[in-house]
């Protein structure tokens, strides 16, 4: 099965997931599969008020789409969207949503899981913590 094009998304603005799940909508999909990742409120102890994230734009969605690309190479999907926020956000913020859709659910479910594992080891995006006045660099997105 071929996989339709990715759409790749690097944004300041809030993310609708609805809206990155219609963008992979299709009758050829029996299932769709969506991961949304949002800012927590304590991380490995640390208290956290708001992230701040920043990206390689150009670099982030080129790898981004690398990533979507392996993903249809490794499973039977239909369509792809990922969508990952940049700028200051506060705890319950959306951070990132990924959709897959597949004819199959399996499929959808391990190229979903894929994305965002590989997006975490290789995608230039940083984030700084905060709480308060303190912040601190992650040294991985987790």
């Amino acid at each position: 099965m071929k996989t339709l094009p990715a759409a790749i998304q690097i944004t300041s603005r809030p993310i609708r997931p609805e809206e990155v799940i219609a963008e992979v909508r299709t009758p050829a999909a029996g299932g769709i599969v969506s991961f949304v990742g949002t800012v927590r409120n304590r991380s490995e102890g640390f208290r956290v008020a708001e992230m701040e994230l920043e990206a390689a734009v150009d670099l982030a969605q080129k790898d981004l789409g690398r990533i979507a690309t392996g993903a249809g190479q490794r499973y039977k999907v239909s369509r792809i969207s990922v969508v990952h926020r940049i700028g200051k956000l506060k705890a319950g913020d959306i951070i990132v949503v990924i959709a897959v859709s597949a004819p199959h659910r399996e499929d959808a479910f391990r190229a979903c899981k894929f994305i965002i594992d590989e997006l975490k080891k290789t995608t230039p995006i940083w984030k700084k913590e905060f709480s308060g006045q303190k912040g601190r660099w992650v040294e991985e997105l987790r």
